[in-house]
């Protein structure tokens, strides 16, 4: 039972943090004077795509600490973390062009709402996951996943493919 309250608390934590760290990289790009290296893993425009990181690196960041303090209390952990920085990061462009495709237009609140509901999303689906054990065979490949993401995020925040997702929404 101690050990669910510890994953209850970091998942919660979690959760915060996300928030946090992500609504302030939002701005860090700007702040830095538009470093080449912090554009990495902050916003570099208004795409979808670039709002994905949002998500993805704050989460990535506190899923190496919580993995690192859970794994032998939940060796699931890692896994569940992985398909849930995943499953965060799809949601903002999914459901960012369902309500851009219903209301035909997009709407600030929207998308705070979208990165808010994605870390919930993200956050829970890890807890969830880190219970039932359910994806632990696919700890590898879900790693790798991972791994693959971060190299598009390198390589697509300078060289973005013509695609609507990176096309930034103040242009």
């Amino acid at each position: 039972m101690k050990q669910l309250r510890q994953l209850k608390r970091y998942t919660i934590a979690g959760i915060l943090f996300v928030l946090f760290v992500g609504t302030l990289s939002h701005f860090l790009y700007e702040w830095t004077g538009r470093n080449v290296i912090v554009g990495l893993f902050v916003p570099v425009n208004e795409s979808v795509w670039e709002h994905m990181k949002l998500l993805f690196f704050p989460m990535l960041l506190y899923s190496a600490g919580m993995a690192f303090q859970l794994k032998s209390s939940f060796p699931c952990v890692v896994s569940a973390l992985c398909f849930g920085i995943l499953i965060g990061t799809a949601c903002i462009p999914v459901f960012f062009y369902v309500y851009t495709f219903i209301l035909g237009t997009n709407v600030f609140v929207l998308d705070l709402a979208i990165f808010l509901f994605g870390t919930v999303i993200a956050f829970l689906t890890a807890y969830l996951l880190t219970r039932s054990c359910r994806f632990s065979a696919y700890t590898g490949l879900l790693c790798v996943l991972v791994c693959i993401l971060f190299l598009c995020f390198a390589v697509f925040t300078y060289y973005p493919p013509d695609l609507a997702v990176f096309i930034p929404m103040d242009s």
